[in-house]
Protein backbone atom coordinates (compact mmCIF):
# COMPACT_ATOMS: atom_id res chain seq x y z
CA UNK A 1 0.00 0.00 0.00
CA UNK A 2 1.65 3.51 -1.26
CA UNK A 3 1.65 6.48 1.15
CA UNK A 4 -1.34 8.06 -0.43
CA UNK A 5 -3.35 5.38 -0.34
CA UNK A 6 -2.39 4.82 3.53
CA UNK A 7 -3.84 8.25 3.49
CA UNK A 8 -7.32 7.63 1.46
CA UNK A 9 -7.64 4.34 3.32
CA UNK A 10 -7.93 6.42 6.96
CA UNK A 11 -9.77 8.88 5.27
CA UNK A 12 -12.60 6.51 4.35
CA UNK A 13 -12.26 4.62 7.64
CA UNK A 14 -12.90 7.84 9.62
CA UNK A 15 -15.87 8.50 7.10
CA UNK A 16 -17.55 5.04 7.81
CA UNK A 17 -17.33 5.93 11.48
CA UNK A 18 -19.55 9.16 10.52
CA UNK A 19 -16.17 11.42 11.05
CA UNK A 20 -17.39 15.31 9.87
CA UNK A 21 -15.24 17.84 7.72
CA UNK A 22 -12.50 14.83 6.94
CA UNK A 23 -9.48 16.83 5.24
CA UNK A 24 -6.58 15.34 3.29
CA UNK A 25 -3.56 17.62 2.73
CA UNK A 26 -0.79 16.60 0.84
CA UNK A 27 2.25 18.45 2.94
CA UNK A 28 5.17 16.83 1.64
CA UNK A 29 6.33 20.20 -0.31
CA UNK A 30 5.69 22.09 3.23
CA UNK A 31 7.44 19.90 5.92
CA UNK A 32 9.58 17.15 6.02
CA UNK A 33 7.20 15.88 9.13
CA UNK A 34 4.86 13.78 7.30
CA UNK A 35 3.94 13.55 3.36
CA UNK A 36 -0.24 13.98 4.15
CA UNK A 37 -2.10 14.68 6.72
CA UNK A 38 -5.55 13.86 7.36
CA UNK A 39 -7.59 16.04 10.07
CA UNK A 40 -11.57 15.27 10.85
CA UNK A 41 -13.89 16.50 13.47
CA UNK A 42 -16.27 13.80 16.32
CA UNK A 43 -19.58 15.46 17.60
CA UNK A 44 -18.48 14.56 21.30
CA UNK A 45 -15.30 13.01 22.94
CA UNK A 46 -16.81 9.62 22.72
CA UNK A 47 -16.79 9.74 18.85
CA UNK A 48 -13.23 11.45 19.20
CA UNK A 49 -12.08 8.49 20.73
CA UNK A 50 -14.29 5.79 18.40
CA UNK A 51 -12.82 7.22 15.28
CA UNK A 52 -9.12 6.83 16.46
CA UNK A 53 -9.47 3.90 18.04
CA UNK A 54 -11.49 2.79 14.62
CA UNK A 55 -8.26 3.95 12.14
CA UNK A 56 -6.01 2.48 14.29
CA UNK A 57 -7.77 -1.16 14.59
CA UNK A 58 -8.44 -1.12 10.60
CA UNK A 59 -5.12 -0.03 10.12
CA UNK A 60 -3.60 -2.75 12.19
CA UNK A 61 -5.43 -5.21 10.57
CA UNK A 62 -3.55 -3.87 7.20
CA UNK A 63 -0.22 -4.40 9.29
CA UNK A 64 0.27 -0.97 9.61
CA UNK A 65 1.19 0.34 13.03
CA UNK A 66 0.92 3.72 14.46
CA UNK A 67 4.59 5.21 15.60
CA UNK A 68 3.24 7.37 17.99
CA UNK A 69 -0.36 8.65 19.63
CA UNK A 70 -1.02 11.62 21.82
CA UNK A 71 -3.86 12.01 23.42
CA UNK A 72 -5.57 9.01 23.92
CA UNK A 73 -6.65 10.22 27.46
CA UNK A 74 -8.29 13.63 25.76
CA UNK A 75 -11.53 13.99 25.19
CA UNK A 76 -10.57 16.56 22.27
CA UNK A 77 -7.62 15.61 20.06
CA UNK A 78 -6.10 12.30 19.33
CA UNK A 79 -3.19 12.29 16.92
CA UNK A 80 -2.15 9.07 15.28
CA UNK A 81 1.20 9.63 13.60
CA UNK A 82 1.65 6.44 10.87
CA UNK A 83 5.51 7.94 9.80
CA UNK A 84 4.30 9.56 6.82
CA UNK A 85 0.73 10.38 7.31
CA UNK A 86 -0.54 11.96 10.56
CA UNK A 87 -4.15 11.94 11.17
CA UNK A 88 -5.84 14.49 13.72
CA UNK A 89 -9.11 14.04 15.37
CA UNK A 90 -10.46 16.52 17.06
CA UNK A 91 -14.25 17.82 19.07
CA UNK A 92 -15.18 20.75 17.31
CA UNK A 93 -13.67 23.49 19.95
CA UNK A 94 -10.46 22.10 19.63
CA UNK A 95 -10.60 22.12 15.53
CA UNK A 96 -11.52 25.49 15.88
CA UNK A 97 -8.97 26.57 18.97
CA UNK A 98 -6.07 24.46 17.11
CA UNK A 99 -7.16 25.89 13.53
CA UNK A 100 -4.59 23.34 11.78
CA UNK A 101 -6.71 23.92 8.16
CA UNK A 102 -5.43 27.34 8.49
CA UNK A 103 -2.13 25.92 9.55
CA UNK A 104 -1.24 24.29 7.17
CA UNK A 105 -3.08 26.03 4.28
CA UNK A 106 0.07 25.87 2.20
CA UNK A 107 -0.54 22.13 1.59
CA UNK A 108 -2.59 20.75 -1.39
CA UNK A 109 -5.87 20.21 -0.27
CA UNK A 110 -6.98 16.47 -2.22
CA UNK A 111 -10.14 16.32 -2.99
CA UNK A 112 -12.31 13.52 -1.72
CA UNK A 113 -15.53 13.99 -3.03
CA UNK A 114 -15.87 10.71 -5.00
CA UNK A 115 -13.62 8.88 -2.17
CA UNK A 116 -15.80 9.80 0.65
CA UNK A 117 -19.65 10.28 1.17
Amino acid sequence: MTIYEQAIEIAKILSTKLGQDIKLLEIADVTVIADYMVIATGRSSTQVKALADEVEFKMSQKGIEPTHIEGHRSDSWILLDYTDVIVNVFNEEARQFYDLDRLWQDGKEIDLSDIID
